[in-house]
Order: structure tokens, then sequence, then C-alpha cells
């Protein structure tokens, strides 16, 4: 497993991002549930995508909210390639990052209807915390964090 750094834009980034926007449709019947704005190219700080060979498994990024704190955004693995190593490689390098650019934290929010994605969190060593920015409100929004 190799984790690159890439464009937001580049092509596997699009593609891994639109097979995460299907499951998310799947999961809560709308095509984006983000209460926000969606990450753009230009205010995604970070992206990385894992490779298992030459074949985009996995991606996440991390958009700046302050000089102190960024958030993670469209993590998403390929389900065939859960439990593969790919999502612990991709946070790692996200944190790693984080580290290297003086974040004291890393935040971010996932949905009710994801509990592998809150189990998964978790045992990374996230924590709840009060739902943050645009999520306040948001019925199916649950947020965590992990001090770097």
């Amino acid at each position: 497993m190799i984790v690159k750094q890439v464009s937001f834009n580049h092509p596997d980034s699009v593609e891994l991002r639109s097979q995460q926007r299907a499951e998310i449709q799947q999961r809560y019947g709308t095509p984006d549930s983000e209460p926000g704005p969606a990450p753009t190219a230009e205010d995604i700080t970070v992206f990385y995508v894992a490779y298992e060979g030459d074949r985009a498994v996995g991606c996440g990024g991390l958009r700046e909210r302050d000089a102190t704190e960024a958030e993670v955004k469209r993590m998403f693995v390929h389900p065939e390639h859960r439990g593969t190593g790919a999502s612990v490689a991709i946070l790692g390098q996200l944190e790693q990052f984080g580290r290297e650019r003086g974040y004291a934290r890393l935040v971010l929010e996932t949905g009710t209807e994801q509990p592998d994605a809150i189990r998964f969190y978790e045992r990374e060593g996230y924590t709840r915390i009060p739902n943050f920015g645009y999520y306040v409100g948001s019925a199916h929004s649950l947020c965590f964090a992990k001090p770097l």
C-alpha cells in the first residue's frame, strides 16, 4: 500500500470522491449530505490517495479551519479494500501533515448511517465533540476530534 499526495482534482481523486458520493446516496437517500459548502480544490489544504499497485483504493484530505485546526474531508476507501489498512494509512498521513503544519487537533464529521466510520475513528483515537460549524443542528451529523 502506497499513499501519495495528489491534487484534489487528480483523476484518481475525482473517481474516488464520485464513489464516495454514490455510497452516501445509498446510505442517506441524497447525493450529497454535506450541510455546508462542499470541499473544492481551492480550499483543500492537502489530499492523499492510497494505491494498491496502480489501483487507487482510498482517499482523504484536510481543509484548514484556522491556524490550529483542520477538518478531515472526503475520507473514503473502496468497499473491496476496507480492512486492508488503507484508511489507517491515509489518516496517518493526514495526521502527520497536521503535526508538521502545527495544527493542535484534527476534527471531522461523519454520519449516523456510517457505523463503520464511527468505529474506525474511535479506534484511531478520535472522541465525540459537540457538532461544530455547519454541522450544528444537523440530525445526521456526528463530530469527532483528536489532539495532535
